[in-house]
């Protein structure tokens, strides 16, 4: 075990050893190069801290893939920011589980109030922060927690206004473009989920007129949608349902909950450019609950998923568990918040260190630049494949994702390729690509298109890696259509 005085020594030598591993980033394999059961079972006896150390980067660095590597375009981005790693070192210094007040103080008034800036930062309506004393801002560990809040504390509400209801005649509705959350929420909580239709006419996002068609066809046959996820920006494409829409269609039905899952996209709202595309207005009109992934593209170290609710009585009459031994003078007088009743665990980390210091750090100015940095850089991508003849573009770029795939060559006198072979070609070059060691993209399927995924976003990624990516598609390109054109 170590002491005080060997606990600072070994934090120099792991500081030193973080930068000196930033340093090299960009020279590193992009995805970790092991297979899996590398790594061997813990020993029975304890051993020197150094050599414990120092197998951190013998065994456990070649198992990491490097999110930060300015050469990561797959998923959507998760942030690591220096700010946000000293703020986790501070944070994990002090016993801090947070479930009420009394915990720590400290840990609730800071996320309460680093909550009402990123509130402001986004745009987001007053009756959204902790100050309004109606609504507020919590941090969860992911979107899929706070989608699973969010669809608990809608249950919890329909229930208590509709007691004679059945729960397995309620519905969750999602899209097919909706993050696979939904469907685990209903899972977890025992219900269904219906993914409603939605086509490339529309950019893959949710119309009004659709949602009330389903919402007639289902009251119909007795079933009962009490809460929709619409999303600002899916995985998949980047789409944006049409809330403004959704807005208006809601109106005859004041019991469905919406719920936003903006977890990439919603970082955007920052920037005062971006509002209208996300239907700021709409959210903040009609929304019961707002969410967006500081850990993604709002270089806040993993996990940091903000959530905000126009009602805290919403969520806190749905979670509120308090035996005697979690009772406090200021809990009971109603003076403070507890966490613990906006969330589905009892203790919670002190994640809104961190959130204060890259809010602090960067300031309102850098994040947006941050952000616009990002989707200049996609748009720099869109354009030099929109210059190729090997590739199209997909679905129009939407932020900083861009989807494309390879075309064919079709020759003078014979029919374009299918779409079987088209996919059989793009699989061919993900592979391709897959196997390199110095880049990473993942794959998609739109409407039965095998696709690709291009996202920047990491803080170190610039221009030349831009160019060097679309260097090496064109590279891999030739040589996947060669070798398809040989096996056809």
């Amino acid at each position: 075990m170590l002491d005080i005085e060997e606990f600072r020594k070994a934090g120099y030598q792991a500081i030193d050893r973080i930068c000196d591993y930033y340093y090299s980033l960009a020279d590193k394999p992009v995805v970790a190069q092991v297979e899996p059961g590398y790594l061997h079972a813990a020993p029975e006896a304890g051993e020197q801290f150094q050599t414990i150390a120092d197998d951190f980067q013998k065994l456990i660095m070649p198992g990491i893939t490097h999110w930060q590597h300015p050469s990561f375009f797959a998923y959507f981005p998760t942030a690591s920011t220096l700010e946000g790693t000293i703020a986790d070192l501070y944070a994990s210094s002090v016993s801090a589980p947070g479930f009420n007040w009394l915990c720590s103080p400290a840990a609730t008034e800071l996320e309460a109030i680093t909550m009402d800036w990123a509130a402001k930062l986004f745009g987001l309506d007053e009756v959204f922060m902790a100050s309004s004393l109606k609504g507020g801002g919590v941090i969860q560990p992911t979107a899929s927690d706070s989608c699973l809040t969010a669809v608990a504390a809608a249950r919890s509400r329909f229930s208590k206004l509709h007691p004679e209801t059945h729960l397995q005649n309620l519905v969750i509705y999602g899209t097919t473009m909706t993050h696979s959350l939904g469907a685990k929420a209903a899972l977890i909580l025992g219900l269904s989920f219906r993914a409603l239709e939605v086509s490339r006419d529309d950019a893959y996002g949710l119309r009004g007129e659709t949602l009330q068609k389903a919402l007639k066809e289902d009251r119909a046959a007795g079933k009962i949608p009490f809460i929709l996820i619409a999303t600002v920006g899916t995985t998949s494409s980047c789409a944006i349902d049409n809330i403004t829409e959704i807005e208006q269609v809601v109106k005859e039905y004041p019991e469905l909950w919406i719920h936003i899952d903006a977890a990439y996209a919603g970082i955007t709202l920052a920037c005062p450019e971006f509002r209208e595309m996300c239907h700021l207005d709409a959210i903040n009109r009609c929304a019961h609950s707002f969410c967006t992934n500081f850990h993604k593209w709002g270089l806040v170290n993993f996990e940091s998923s903000g959530m905000w609710v126009r009602d805290r009585t919403l969520l806190t009459d749905a979670l509120d568990v308090t035996p005697e031994f979690l009772r406090t003078k200021h809990s009971e007088e109603g003076t403070v918040i507890d966490y613990r009743n906006w969330q589905l665990a009892l203790g919670k980390r002190f994640r809104a260190l961190k959130l204060w210091f890259v809010l602090r750090s960067y300031g309102a100015e850098g994040y947006r630049a941050h952000i616009r940095k990002g989707i200049k850089q996609a748009e720099l991508f869109a354009t030099r494949i929109r210059e190729s003849k090997k590739f199209e573009i997909v679905t129009p770029p939407c932020f900083a994702l861009v989807v494309f795939r390879m075309v064919g060559n079709a020759t003078e006198g014979s029919p374009p390729p299918s779409l079987a072979q088209l996919n059989s070609l793009n699989r061919l070059f993900h592979r391709r690509v897959s196997a390199r060691p110095d880049i990473f993209i993942i794959q998609t399927d739109i409407e039965g298109m095998y696709c690709l995924r291009f996202v920047p976003g990491a803080e170190r990624t610039e221009d030349k890696h831009i160019e060097a990516a679309v260097r090496l598609f064109e590279e891999e390109a030739t040589k996947a259509l060669q070798e398809w054109e040989e096996k056809a």
